[in-house]
């Protein structure tokens, strides 16, 4: 028998559980053929024990190996601190300091930042703020571990789960990728036992927050030993500040900004009568195959040598193209088959009719109760609503978080949900779509149902529990 299965094994491709599983279930279909079709076994009581067992093993493989629901037990996003506001007086005060641009490239930059659709109250790395405007490796250092160590020290006081109990470690940092990494940073400051499994993911660009969270479940899914991941979404601009006069590169300065968020995922069941929220499916795309969409944000070095991202003019093209293909292949999951049909329907008549029309886009408003759509610019939140045909009130959400905190790479998608409990408009069993995407092009969808009702009043560690009174606000 053993040397079957790994016959199957190497042919299939298939995992020792998953070819037992195969095996068992194939045996259980031959004796029950055999049982319903010859009258001498409907009477021999050694098939009868023999359905019986195989029943019996099948139902615990399943039950056994079956992917374990996964919780949000809670997050934490990270609030710079007032002295780090970012301006546009700030912005204007550094940039004639420094004295590294030119006049043309001051002008660009102000403009962009006029129509960014950012506040006065977003949060800039601390070198901006100090007398030396060189960005070195200790100012990198010092933005990564101040959000999150500020992040996590808040998330293992809401939650009370021990350090000892958390078994794996994620972090996500897309453009800084020091040695020892992120999550090494954190294993030294909080002890984590020995046995910890620990990732840093770098390089995956604004929706990273989205791919590490589906990693944890992914982990937790699929394990009865690891009960506890601790996933921390951050980003380190300090050393990626451009000073060049390359206007796809200098757009960077004006829309990213400071932050930071953590997350506890658990798959502990015991955990769903105080866990948020509830994962329900996860589901990434990559169109990182064409070339415009690998060099759509590119980081590289410019005529001069000098390194910073480049957005390229057809970045808003691209995301409409890779939201199209992601969408494609969630609707047919999340929506409902009335949706379903008539997207079909749809496509049927505009190929019959061979007439060229807009696609039919199908309403992912009766899927989901609540929408967070990575923030990443005003263009693209207003791209990303057209496409989707969202209403104003769906993108509020977006709007606001970039007006506040501007960009802060790939946590967006969580200071969006601080905002909707914040706001307490999250019911329990409402459904939220987060939804992230960046550089690849990549794109990266969670769909959790709430747990809970949000609290009338926001806690003193949710981020806008100073400045949520002012919101909604028309930002442009």
């Amino acid at each position: 028998m053993v040397m079957v299965m790994e016959s199957i094994k190497g042919i299939s491709g298939l995992s020792r559980t998953q070819v037992l599983q195969l095996f068992f279930f194939s045996l259980l279909g031959a004796i029950l053929a055999l049982h319903a079709f010859l009258p001498y076994f409907k009477t021999h009581k050694i098939v009868s024990l023999a359905v019986t067992w195989c029943v019996a093993v099948s139902v615990a493989l399943y039950l056994y190996k079956r992917p374990r629901t996964v919780y949000l037990l809670d997050y934490n996003c990270y609030k710079p601190p007032r002295e780090q506001r970012c301006s546009f007086e700030a912005c204007e005060y550094f940039l004639r300091r420094s004295k590294r641009f030119s006049m043309e490239s001051e002008n660009f930059m102000k403009g962009i930042y006029r129509r960014s659709g950012l506040g006065d109250e977003t949060y800039a790395p601390p070198f901006i703020f100090q007398k030396n405007y060189d960005a070195r490796l200790t100012s990198s250092i010092e933005e990564a571990e101040d959000g999150m160590f500020s992040s996590v020290d808040a998330l293992l006081v809401k939650t009370g789960v021990p350090v000892e109990k958390i078994d794996t470690l994620i972090v996500t940092c897309g453009l800084f990728a020091p040695s020892p990494s992120p999550s090494s940073f954190l294993v030294n400051r909080y002890g984590f036992t020995p046995a910890i499994k620990s990732f840093n993911i770098g390089g995956m660009g604004c929706a990273s927050g989205g791919m590490a969270i589906d990693l944890a479940t992914r982990i937790l899914s699929s394990s009865r030993q690891v009960r506890y991941a601790l996933v921390v979404v951050t980003e380190s601009i300090s050393l990626n500040w451009y000073f060049g006069a390359n206007r796809s590169m200098l757009v960077t300065n004006c829309i990213f900004r400071a932050g930071c968020a953590a997350v506890l995922l658990t798959n502990d069941p015991s955990c769903r009568r105080i866990a948020k929220m509830e994962l329900l499916r996860t589901l990434r795309t990559h169109c990182g195959a064409d070339d415009d969409s690998y060099t759509a944000a590119y980081q590289m070095e410019d005529e001069e040598g000098k390194q910073g991202v480049a957005l390229k003019k057809d970045l808003i093209r691209v995301a409409g193209e890779g939201l199209k293909q992601h969408m494609k292949i969630l609707g047919v999951r999340v929506l409902p088959i009335t949706q379903i049909i008539l997207y079909v329907y749809n496509n049927m008549i505009s190929y019959l009719s061979r007439e060229t029309t807009k696609p039919y886009v199908p309403d992912f408003t009766t899927a989901f109760d609540h929408v967070c759509m990575h923030a990443g610019g005003k263009a693209v939140i207003q791209s990303v609503g057209k496409l989707m045909k969202l209403p104003d009130e769906l993108t509020e959400p977006a709007r606001m978080t970039l007006h506040r905190f501007g960009n802060t790479s790939s946590s967006l998608i969580l200071y969006e949900l601080a905002y909707f409990e914040a706001k307490a408009r999250i019911n329990k069993g409402d459904k939220i779509w987060m939804l992230a995407f960046g550089t690849g092009f990549k794109v990266c969808s969670l769909v959790w149902r709430s747990l809970q009702n949000s609290p009338e009043t926001p806690s003193i560690d949710n981020p806008w529990d100073d400045s949520i009174h002012r919101y909604p606000m028309k930002t442009w």
